[in-house]
């Protein structure tokens, strides 16, 4: 059931609504600050990544359940702020919800960040993309019995 935003991630959506056009931008070059980085055991095996192929940054992503948690890792280079921005986002709201949490988060909340004034249609498709990566693997996950 889609349409809910988890607690975590609706603070961050309420952050960027409230905040002027300006300093919207300047809030997700902030968070692209924060993406946190790897794990060693994950760059060690990047087997478990996807690519967001509909992204013009190379910009890959790893799912994992544990304990009914979903936990997402986020590979994006430094020369990518918007992507890495996004991705910290996701990361900081998203990481640590549950299945159904990550699966009622609505494919378009970015909307509510009044992202779309900032940034191009063809990366806001490259954000909804990456949410539907997600979205697939803990599905897939919550399938298969792990979750």
């Amino acid at each position: 059931m889609e349409g809910t935003l988890r607690p975590a991630l609706q603070v961050i959506v309420d952050e960027f609504a409230d905040y002027e056009r300006e300093l919207r931008l300047e809030l997700l070059l902030e968070y692209a600050d924060s993406l946190p980085p790897l794990p060693e055991r994950l760059l060690a095996d990047r087997g478990s990544f996807e690519r967001v192929q509909e992204c013009q940054t190379p910009l890959y992503v790893a799912v994992e359940a544990e304990d009914g948690r979903v936990r997402l890792y986020f590979d994006a280079p430094p020369e990518a702020p918007t992507t890495r921005g996004y991705a910290s986002v996701l990361a900081a709201g998203l990481d640590g919800a549950t299945v159904a949490e990550v699966l009622a988060t609505p494919a378009d909340f970015y909307v509510q960040m009044k992202l779309g004034e900032l940034i191009s249609p063809l990366r806001l498709r490259g954000m909804s993309a990456l949410l539907g990566i997600i979205k697939r693997k803990v599905a897939q996950a919550a399938a298969a019995g792990g979750v």
